[in-house]
């Protein structure tokens, strides 16, 4: 039986997150330039609910996407960690989705489900236990 990972460290999962709100900012002003450009050079009107949309689908596929294909992000690529079900499998479409919304609400609520990690016995985030997952250090080094 294969050995366990051990829980990815706040400050890991903290850097892992950095790192992708830096890839993902590159991507939708990448998009939203491509939109402008459609647009003939005129600005999206500010709070129009279709450009809403179209950004919060990106944030999501983004996300899922990434979960879904290897349970990484280029962050957590760097990072060496990884989401995965709580039994070492990988992430599901389902687990994902509920995932990405538990961690709207982990964020939303002041970040105490994000801060909820460090009193944990798991190491887990509100996100992690809505979804039945976790975040794994995959590569650990000598210190």
């Amino acid at each position: 039986m294969a050995a366990v990972a051990p829980p990815a460290s706040f400050f890991r999962r903290l850097a892992a997150s950095c790192y992708d709100l830096l890839v993902l900012a590159g991507v939708l002003m990448l998009t939203s330039f491509v939109l402008v450009i459609a647009r003939d050079g005129a600005a999206i009107p500010a709070g129009t609910p279709a450009f809403q949309v179209f950004v919060a689908a990106q944030v999501a596929v983004f996300f899922i996407g990434f979960w879904l294909r290897g349970g990484q992000t280029p962050g957590m690529r760097a990072w060496h960690i990884q989401v995965e079900r709580i039994d070492g499998t990988s992430v599901t479409l389902r687990a994902c989705a509920i995932r990405f919304a538990a961690a709207l609400i982990s964020v939303a609520a002041l970040g105490l489900g994000v801060a909820w990690m460090l009193v944990d016995p798991d190491g887990r985030m509100w996100h992690d236990r809505l979804s039945g997952t976790r975040v794994a250090w995959l590569k650990q080094h000598p210190e």
